[in-house]
């Protein structure tokens, strides 16, 4: 008989009580709910452009100068001389002293005409002259 009660002694003294620990849990619970409704972060509040009138922008501030594979040269969507370059850029500069020339050629462009256009460009006085990639095929 003793040994019988033996084991169900241990039976008994194995189970764990888990009562104390569910108190601590959702004690902390609370505690991290509570400081974390108060916690207030500073900072500004910032309105971005969207990203059509970024583009807008972009191509108000800068004269665009494109060379087709024929070498005729379009400024601001008009077919000019390149002797005429200049005198256009210079105008437009007046309108607006910030912008940045991109001048856009086709592969198929001469170089000769490239270079010209770039010295008529910065002949008219700008500062930022820049070259971009033909996207048409």
């Amino acid at each position: 008989m003793s040994r019988r009660h033996q084991f169900k002694s241990t039976d008994e003294e194995s189970e764990v009580n888990l009562t104390p620990m569910l108190d601590v849990v959702f004690i902390m619970l609370i505690f991290f709910i509570v400081t974390a409704s108060f916690v207030k972060e500073s900072g500004l509040d910032v309105s971005r452009p969207d990203a059509n009138q970024q583009k807008e922008e972009t191509r108000k501030r800068s004269i665009l100068i494109s060379i087709t594979r024929t070498n005729e040269i379009w400024i601001q969507q008009r077919r000019v001389d390149v002797r005429a370059v200049r005198a256009n850029v210079e105008r437009l500069l007046a309108e607006n002293p910030q912008s940045a020339v991109v001048i856009q050629a086709a592969e198929d462009a001469e170089n000769g005409t490239f270079v010209r256009v770039l010295d008529q460009a910065r002949l008219a006085g700008a500062i930022s002259v820049s070259i971009a990639q033909s996207i048409a095929n």
